[in-house]
């Protein structure tokens, strides 16, 4: 079993095309995850993007565009491990809960700035 693995879901009131755009290029995911280098091994496109990661951690993450209603489920899957000797179980709980934030930060941000003022419970304008 990995030392860090991370689930996380989001709900985006946007198309899964405006949200598969924002993760596109890859100068988007050096911003998302900076210690992470990530290699696609499975462009979906508007379902998401398949990596595999080195750098801190090694392993694989994924993120998995679901449309739901007039939005998109952003899911989000990291499983790896740390580079280097393997970590204490405190060590382990700290990067777990470190990459937690870090993927909620990101998909609240998208949240932010693709949703763009969108108020809930409203249709999308046009």
């Amino acid at each position: 079993m990995p030392s860090v693995d991370v689930v996380d879901e989001t709900f985006l009131a946007v198309p899964p095309n405006v949200v598969a755009a924002a993760f596109a290029a890859p100068a988007s995911w050096r911003a998302y995850w900076p210690d992470l280098e990530l290699d696609v091994y499975a462009d979906r496109g508007n379902e998401g993007l398949r990596w595999t990661v080195r750098g801190a951690l090694v392993g694989t993450m994924e993120v998995w565009l679901e449309p739901v209603l007039d939005g998109t489920v952003v899911h989000y899957f990291l499983r790896a491990d740390p580079q280097g000797p393997a970590p204490t179980a405190r060590q382990a709980r700290r990067e777990v809960r470190r990459r937690q934030i870090a993927a909620k930060t990101v998909a609240l941000e998208l949240k932010m700035n693709l949703e763009d003022g969108r108020p809930a419970g409203c249709p999308p304008a046009g």
